[in-house]
C-alpha cells in the first residue's frame, strides 16, 4: 500500500468545493483527497451491498471504480438495492449503477465488467491496476474465489456479508494478516445456509454493512485509522449490537500459507457444492443426484390436480412463505421437517416419524415443489436416501414462481 499512498491527482476548483467537507478534516486534507482521486477500487456485485458501496465510493471521489456484475434489475431488488429504481427494472445492473454513480459524481471513471466472475477471468480482471477489491457478493463460491484472487495479486479484500437481521465485516489482506480461508477453511454443508432469496434479508441491513465496507476502503486508501485486518465485526440489527472477534492467520492455510504466485484459482462451485451464479436459491444437490431426479412442469401439476390423479403435491417451503402464496390442494411440509432425522437425533427422529411418514406415503406418486425448484430437489434426494422410490418422485420445475408466471398471474411473487 506504500506506493498507493504516494500517488495523487490534482483537484480542480469545483472538486475542491465538492469535497470541501473532506479537505477541511486534517485526517484527509487536500493531499488525502488527491489520493482518493488517484485510487482505483474494484467492486464485485452491484446488488444489496454493492448499492451503498458504489454510491458512497463515487460520492467520496474515488477516481476509478470497477463494477463486476451481469444480472439485470428485478422489481424484487428495489427493497434493498437502492442504487436502482423502477425506471431501470429489466435493465443491466451495471448500466443502472453506472448511470446513478456518474449522475452523483461525473468526475469519476466507471469501468464495467458485464460478466460473471469465474476462475477463468478473475486474474485478468483483478490485475487491471486496482488498489482494493470490495466483496459485495452473496454466495460462498464467489467469496472464496475473490479471496484467492486477492491473495494471488496481493490486494486487500474488504469483506461483508448479510443475512436476515445479521451482518459481518472484515478486511482480509494476506500481506498484513489472515485471509478469508483462514477464517473459513471450508464452506458450510450445501443447503445449511440459505441465500437471501430463500431466507430473506432486512432491506436496511445491506445499507449498514455496505456503508461500513466503504468506510474501511477509504481508511485503507488514506492510510488512516485501524482497518479491520485480523478482526471481524458481527452486527445484530434486532439487538442493535456490535461484537468484534479476532481472526488469526493460519500458517497452514492452503491459500495464504503458500507463496502467492503458487495460488491457483479454483472452480469453487464444485468445492462449495452450490452455484455461484444462481440468483434464486442455493442448490444443495450434487450433480450426480440432480441427474437422476425426474421433473414435471407446472402445467403437468395443474393437469394432474384438475384430473384428480392419484398424486400428492408437497410444498416444502417454510410456513411464512405459505402466507404469501400457495397452491390449493397441496400438502405443506417444510424441508427442515423432512430432514429432521438426518442427524440421527432421537427426538428429531420421533417427530419426523410422526410428521413425514404420516404425511408422505411411500406408495403414492409425489410431486414436490418449493419457490424455484431447488429445495424440493434436495428433499427428493433425501427421501430417496431413506428408502422412497426415486421413480415415484418428481420435482416441479420452477416451483411456485413458475406457477405464478404460467398458471396464475394474479398470484403474488417474492
Amino acid at each position: 500500500m506504500n506506493s498507493l499512498h504516494e500517488r495523487t491527482a490534482e483537484l480542480n476548483k469545483d472538486e475542491v468545493k465538492r469535497y470541501s467537507r473532506h479537505v477541511i478534516m486534517p485526517e484527509v486534507g487536500i493531499e488525502g483527497q488527491r489520493r482518493l482521486k488517484a485510487s482505483a477500487v474494484l467492486l464485485i456485485g452491484t446488488g444489496g451491498l454493492g448499492s451503498p458501496l458504489a454510491l458512497y465510493l463515487a460520492a467520496a471521489g474515488i477516481g476509478r471504480i470497477g463494477l463486476v456484475d451481469y444480472d439485470v434489475v428485478d422489481f424484487s431488488n428495489l427493497q434493498r438495492q437502492v442504487i436502482h429504481g423502477v425506471s431501470t427494472v429489466g435493465a443491466s445492473k451495471l448500466d443502472s449503477a453506472a448511470a446513478r454513480m456518474l449522475d452523483l459524481n461525473p468526475d469519476i471513471e466507471v469501468v464495467k465488467y458485464n460478466e460473471p466472475l469465474t476462475s477463468e477471468n478473475a486474474e485478468r480482471i483483478f490485475s487491471e491496476d486496482w488498489d482494493i477489491v470490495i466483496d459485495g457478493t452473496d454466495n460462498f463460491p464467489t467469496r472464496y474465489l475473490v479471496n484467492d484472487a486477492c491473495v494471488k495479486l496481493g490486494l486487500p479484500n474488504v469483506y461483508g456479508s448479510i443475512f436476515r437481521f445479521e451482518g459481518q465485516l472484515s478486511v482480509f489482506h494476506a500481506a498484513a494478516g489472515p485471509c478469508y480461508r483462514c477464517m473459513f477453511p471450508e464452506p458450510p454443508p450445501p443447503g445449511l445456509v440459505p441465500s437471501c432469496a430463500e431466507g430473506g434479508v432486512l432491506g436496511i441491513l445491506p445499507g449498514t454493512i455496505g456503508t461500513m465496507q466503504a468506510t474501511e476502503a477509504i481508511k485503507l486508501l488514506l492510510g488512516i485509522g485501524e482497518p479491520m485486518i485480523g478482526r471481524m465485526l458481527l452486527y445484530d440489527a434486532l439487538e442493535m449490537s456490535f461484537h468484534t472477534i479476532k481472526v488469526r492467520k493460519d500458517p497452514a492455510c492452503p491459500v495464504c500459507g503458500i507463496p502467492r504466485e503458487n495460488v491457483e484459482l479454483l472452480d469453487y462451485e464444485q468445492f462449495c457444492g452450490m452455484p455461484a451464479h444462481d440468483h434464486s436459491e442455493f442448490s444443495a444437490v450434487d450433480d450426480s443426484d440432480s441427474a437422476e431426479i425426474q421433473s414435471v412442469t407446472v402445467h403437468d401439476v395443474k393437469a394432474a390436480l384438475d384430473n384428480g390423479d392419484d398424486i400428492l403435491v408437497i410444498d416444502v417451503r417454510d410456513p411464512h412463505e405459505w402466507d404469501i402464496s400457495a397452491i390449493a390442494g397441496t400438502v405443506r411440509l417444510p424441508k427442515p421437517d423432512i430432514q429432521l432425522a438426518k442427524n440421527g437425533i432421537q427426538a428429531g427422529r420421533r417427530l419426523w416419524e410422526e410428521t413425514v411418514l404420516r404425511a408422505v406415503p411411500r406408495d403414492k406418486t409425489l410431486y414436490l415443489h418449493c419457490r424455484s425448484g431447488v429445495r424440493s430437489a434436495d428433499s427428493i434426494a433425501f427421501l430417496s436416501e431413506i428408502g422412497y422410490d426415486l421413480d415415484n418422485m418428481f420435482n416441479v420445475e420452477g416451483g411456485i414462481l413458475a406457477w405464478a408466471d404460467e398458471i396464475d398471474p394474479a398470484m403474488p411473487k417474492y
